[in-house]
């Protein structure tokens, strides 16, 4: 199994309809909102590339926002842990 764990940016939560579209995929076994990250648990992964769409909405404005990190890792060995940031938010 293996697990994407996004950051949210400071004043953002994850839109309801995002997280029904990713639920509706197969790859995806389950999803956990905490606070401010997004657990998103998968099958597996292959040489396939995917594509995952996170909406946004902002519930608070927040000046000189910074950069949040996405972590995709192995459930059973988190040891091969991979870290990626993303600051741009599209409309």
């Amino acid at each position: 199994m293996v697990i994407l764990e996004v950051s949210l940016l400071s004043g953002f939560i994850l839109a309801s309809k995002s997280r029904m579209l990713l639920e509706q995929r197969i790859i995806v076994k389950k999803i956990e909102v905490e606070a401010n990250v997004v657990y998103i648990y998968l099958e597996k992964l292959n040489d396939e590339s995917q594509t995952f769409i996170l909406q946004l909405e902002q519930v608070i404005q927040v000046k000189n926002l910074k950069p949040a990190s996405i972590k995709i890792y192995d459930y059973y060995q988190p040891g091969g842990l991979q870290i990626s940031f993303y600051s741009g938010i599209r409309c």
